[in-house]
């Protein structure tokens, strides 16, 4: 079953669901994009290349959340953090400047769960292993952010992805979806200490090795609360 919904289920399901979230959350699309135009100017939307399936480049969309780089506070250009504005920091908090993605998910770029996607420039920067991560379209949601989201670090991140890229099904999903919604309704993991979203990936900070075996995933599992043997007892 796992098989077959990994060559062709993942996709009816991302299709389905995206298509069903996109007219479900129209009202608060609207009202999103009425807000965001009416507090912040255009552009309304986000847009940025993220490394999709293979590291193939796409156009992430996200409701803006943050004032235009080069945004100038007493003749000095502000700090990232400072760039966050009021109705940014709500729709982050609520995780409402995500819905956007439901349209690249219906394209065919994303997946409803799927690693997320970083940066292009990371690209160069992941030994072979992390790469691996790039083997699945990128997600909405994912394992790492149902279980501490951007307040892992960046080897236990890496970590659960790899995992998850082993470990794929339908029943994992479901779990995923619904511990998304868990997740957003406690604002939990939304920022690492100090930044916006994450620090910088630089492989020099990594302090540990990256190996994705189940092993590995169970510790970081007990660290963060999460029994990985649950997701077996469903699947």
């Amino acid at each position: 079953m796992t098989y077959f919904y990994q060559r062709g289920g993942k996709r009816l399901t991302d299709i389905i669901g995206a298509a069903l979230g996109l007219v479900l959350a129209s009202p608060v699309l609207l009202i999103t994009t009425y807000a965001v135009r009416t507090r912040m100017g255009s552009p309304v939307l986000f847009r940025q290349h993220r490394p999709g399936l293979n590291g193939q480049p796409f156009t992430l969309l996200k409701f803006r959340s943050m004032l235009p780089v080069g945004t100038e506070s007493q003749g000095h250009g502000i700090l990232e953090n400072e760039r966050i504005t009021r109705l940014g920091k709500l729709l982050r908090m609520s995780s409402i400047d995500e819905l956007p993605e439901l349209w690249n998910v219906l394209k065919g770029d994303m997946s409803l769960v799927g690693p997320r996607p970083l940066l292009m420039e990371y690209l160069d920067r992941y030994t072979s292993e992390q790469s691996r991560r790039h083997n699945m379209k990128p997600g909405i949601t994912g394992w790492a952010q149902v279980n501490g989201r951007n307040a892992l670090t960046w080897d236990q991140k890496f970590t659960l992805d790899l995992w998850y890229i082993d470990n794929a099904s339908f029943f994992l999903d479901t779990r995923i979806l619904w511990l998304t919604f868990k997740t957003v309704l406690k604002h939990s993991g939304i920022s690492a200490a100090g930044h916006s979203t994450m620090p910088e990936f630089n492989p020099s900070n990594l302090t540990t090795s990256l190996k994705c075996d189940v092993q590995a995933s169970s510790e970081i599992g007990a660290q963060l609360d999460v029994k990985i043997g649950d997701v077996h007892k469903i699947r």
